[in-house]
């Protein structure tokens, strides 16, 4: 059997998981259950070299240094597609299917979303395995996982009859989420939960989906075979992706072909989609709380059960059941961890009253690094930058600020105007207003640095870059 190439899913912005996921960095790309990602231990995942070949990654340009920077702390090498623009499931699926035909028109492919939390490893290969040998023969085969409860928030497949194949049946429908009277009869009648993990042959999928939407297919194609290369990453040419019809590959392809087949498996898989899930994944006390906590966070649970909490700083639950408390540094939510439905209807009002908490974090990421605000006044405002090793800002100016920069950890090589020079921990420079300046960490650990700004304009749009590593504009 030839070795699969797994194609991972990491354009979503989802925001159930808010505040701590939100569109400038979701949930998977931050530390949700332990010190890793979902998006890295779904990397891992599939590091076998007996049965994987190196991932191929498809996300959008906001979140490519993430990707990029997360791969290289896991020391996976793989390549990164972005897309233009969003445009559901099914036109990313056929361009990374397209991506792997322009190399090996039968090469298998397994998608997977970059979300999801898998515990039992052993029973996720095999059923690849099993998978796989269905696809090789033309199957489009679906991850089916076998629930344990009535579930209303997730699609069921009806599975058929075993085929050739061991480990693997047919399929015989796709239903929508049921309501819980009708999710405990698909549950007694030995339907799956739909887990949106796909195995198949690349020219297998293409061709399937080019008789129910040759249009979209073609545009797959073409926007993989006018792709440009923007440093390390594979940019799908937009004109050609913005032909492709928007719709997930479900109903594109799944829920009309007769090549669609099952794998049943336990695999100890979640789509993590509600912080009671993510309560549900965690490690509890004997009283039934959970707790997700930084460096300096700390959870006091008196008298108190079944609740979660993911701080920051000290939070104490006195007397309560069954509460999530997020706390970030900008925002606290506590609602009732049985309904997670509310932070859906939540968002959208804090959407409403154009709250920018919705979408942005205090600390914002860059390809150099990050960069955290600490306080802000009429005319001040004070950050916490790091910049990883080898990272370098744009040359630019300001039109309406001037900068101080105090280092606190690490060697910056700071150039303003004509003059560079090197500040050691403990040294500061002065950025003038106007001056032309770059900051750059040529160390082999992290810079991190204190900045005051002082001017009468603070946005981040007055950055006039003149120079970039990047390719940022």
């Amino acid at each position: 059997m030839a070795r699969i190439t797994p194609l991972i899913m990491a354009g979503g912005a989802g925001t159930r998981l808010w505040p701590a996921s939100r569109s400038a960095a979701p949930k998977q790309f931050i530390e949700l259950l332990g010190a890793r990602s979902t998006f890295q231990d779904t990397i891992l995942r599939v590091s076998d070299p007996d049965l994987f070949g190196p991932p191929v990654v498809i996300t959008g340009s906001d979140y490519r240094h993430m990707v990029a920077d997360q791969l290289a702390a896991l020391g996976v090498p793989g390549d990164i597609l972005l897309e233009p623009m969003r445009r559901d499931s099914g036109p990313a699926i056929a361009a990374g299917a397209s991506f792997v035909a322009s190399r090996a028109e039968g090469g298998l492919v397994l998608v997977l979303a970059a979300d999801h939390v898998v515990r039992d490893e052993a029973a996720f290969r095999e059923a690849a395995r099993a998978a796989a040998a269905a696809a090789e023969a033309g199957a489009i085969v679906a991850f089916g996982i076998r629930p344990d409860r009535p579930e209303t928030g997730y699609g069921y497949i009806a599975p058929g009859d075993a085929t050739a194949h061991r480990g693997v049946h047919a399929l015989e429908a796709f239903v929508e989420k049921p309501d819980a009277a009708r999710a405990a009869d698909y549950v007694a009648s030995g339907y799956l939960w739909n887990s949106g993990n796909f195995l198949f042959r690349a020219d297998a999928l293409l061709a399937e989906y080019a008789r129910f939407d040759p249009d979209t297919v073609e545009a797959a194609r073409e926007a993989v075979a006018r792709a440009t290369r923007d440093l390390d990453f594979h940019v799908l040419d937009a004109e050609a992706f913005s032909r492709a019809t928007a719709l997930s590959i479900d109903y594109a392809v799944m829920e009309k072909t007769d090549k669609a087949a099952v794998a049943p498996v336990s695999m100890g898989w979640s789509d993590v989609g509600s912080w009671h899930a993510v309560w549900e994944l965690s490690e509890r006390d004997e009283a039934g709380n959970a707790a997700h906590l930084s460096e300096r966070g700390e959870a006091v649970f008196l008298d108190s059960s079944d609740n979660y909490v993911r701080a920051e700083d000290l939070v104490c639950l006195v007397g309560v059941s069954n509460l999530a408390v997020i706390q970030t540094r900008d925002a606290t939510l506590v609602f009732d961890r049985t309904k997670p439905e509310s932070v859906k209807a939540l968002v959208k009002e804090l959407e409403r009253r154009k709250k920018t908490e919705v979408h942005d974090h205090t600390e914002v990421f860059r390809p150099w690094g990050s960069y955290q605000g600490i306080d802000r006044g009429e005319r001040f405002q004070v950050k916490r930058i790091v910049v990883k090793p080898g990272g370098r800002l744009s040359l630019q100016k300001h039109f309406h600020r001037a900068e101080h920069w105090i280092v606190v950890r690490g060697t910056a090589l700071v150039t303003v105007g004509d003059t560079q020079k090197t500040v050691h921990e403990n040294e500061s420079t002065f950025i003038p207003l106007g001056a032309v300046h770059r900051l750059e960490n040529p160390g082999r650990i992290p810079l991190e640095l204190i900045e005051v700004q002082s001017g009468s304009y603070l946005g981040e749009d007055d950055i006039v870059r003149l120079e970039d590593v990047y390719n940022r504009t």
